[in-house]
């Protein structure tokens, strides 16, 4: 339970910090969406970009059982470098945006 209480605030603290950048362009806000019961942390992009409206998921993390599943990563950051630097080991990593063929040639966990 420890661990999964540790992967729950390293990810917050990810998110936060990648929520906490400023926008490039427009009048876009980065905001974080944290369910604690379900284990699903995401950061969202909502705003205008001149008359165009900006609104979808940027970064979406699962936790189920024992590993963090990124489930998109639509950065430049490298989300899943970013959760190793903070200490989350590649194996419990796995990339769920990828298909489970792809996931072996990785060095992240496949399931």
């Amino acid at each position: 339970m420890a661990e999964v209480n540790d992967d729950k605030t390293t990810i917050k603290q990810l998110l936060e910090h990648f929520a906490s950048i400023p926008a490039a362009t427009g009048d876009v806000e980065l905001e974080t969406i944290f369910d604690d019961t379900q284990n699903r942390y995401q950061v969202i992009a909502q705003g205008w970009q001149g008359k165009r409206r900006m609104h979808g998921c940027l970064v979406h993390i699962d936790l189920k059982g024992s590993k963090v599943w990124l489930q998109h990563d639509s950065t430049d950051a490298e989300i899943a470098e970013e959760l190793v630097e903070r200490g989350i080991p590649k194996e419990r990593i796995v990339l769920g945006f990828l298909p489970e063929s792809v996931r072996p040639h990785t060095g992240y966990a496949v399931n």
